[in-house]
């Protein structure tokens, strides 16, 4: 993967699908981030979590905005690909099988139900909501002993940015195999149920999906689209320059 504002991200869906399909060939096993801005700013502040990012099997970008900037930048016409996105591609393939983890037990029970009209073998598959706790207290190793014991292909974490990048780096040592998912909210759009929504589609052709977030929960999106914003220009300024340098224009 090529980095992009100093994480890497991959932008070709062909590519990141490779890298899924292989892993699961293999019988391997990773995580997969979805770059957003709030993880993409907790990356360029936080060392720690950098290396968290960096270590993943694959990440892709996880915001409309995000895409277009890096986009104009060098020249490429990239596109994001949001985790519900990536979420519903491989659910719709009927082919793996899956474990659920993390949100609620009213989410997770909604999620089941209508998954399982989209692949009926889903009503066997497992949905374990996680007690709401420190990222450092979970039981890992117990929680991967769960998991091992049914064998999934992919495992889709729902804990919200940045804490389920952390859970996934600290869970996958403890995984015979299998591939990690960050996906956040996209437990909570595909439910049906609570009061999470997705912004409306004409929102999200419009690239505005991150105001429907900020208007839908302010006091969490808020702070963090601001801190996004402060380092921004900073990022974007960086990222010319290397683009100088790798096209000798310095």
């Amino acid at each position: 993967m090529k980095k992009y504002f100093n994480v890497p991200i991959e932008f070709d869906k062909v590519k990141f699908d490779c890298v899924i399909r292989s892993t699961i060939s293999r019988g391997g096993k990773g995580y997969v981030c979805a770059i957003e801005s709030n993880n993409l700013t907790v990356a360029n502040t936080d060392p720690l979590f950098k290396q968290v990012i960096n270590q993943a099997l694959v990440n892709h970008c996880d915001g409309s905005v995000l895409a277009k900037i890096v986009g104009k930048i060098h020249h490429e016409p990239f596109e994001s690909m949001t985790g519900t996105a990536v979420f519903m591609n491989y659910i719709k393939h009927c082919t793996y099988r899956h474990y659920f983890l993390g949100n609620t037990p009213e989410i997770l029970q909604g999620l089941r139900d209508n998954l399982r009209k989209i692949d009926p073998k889903i009503e066997e598959m497992t949905f374990e909501a996680l007690p709401f706790r420190a990222v450092e207290d979970f039981d890992y190793k117990g929680i991967a002993q769960l998991i091992n014991e049914t064998n999934p292909d992919l495992i889709w974490v729902s804990l919200g940015a940045p804490k389920q990048e952390l859970f996934m780096s600290k869970l996958v040592p403890y995984l015979n195999r299998g591939i990690l998912f960050g996906v956040g909210a996209a437990f909570n759009f595909k439910a049906g149920v609570g009061s999470v929504k997705r912004a409306p589609l004409y929102m999200r052709k419009l690239r505005l999906e991150w105001l429907y977030r900020a208007f839908e929960q302010p006091q969490k999106n808020v702070p963090r689209y601001w801190r996004f914003i402060k380092i921004l220009p900073q990022l974007i300024k960086e990222e010319n320059q290397k683009v100088k340098r790798e096209t000798g224009k310095v």
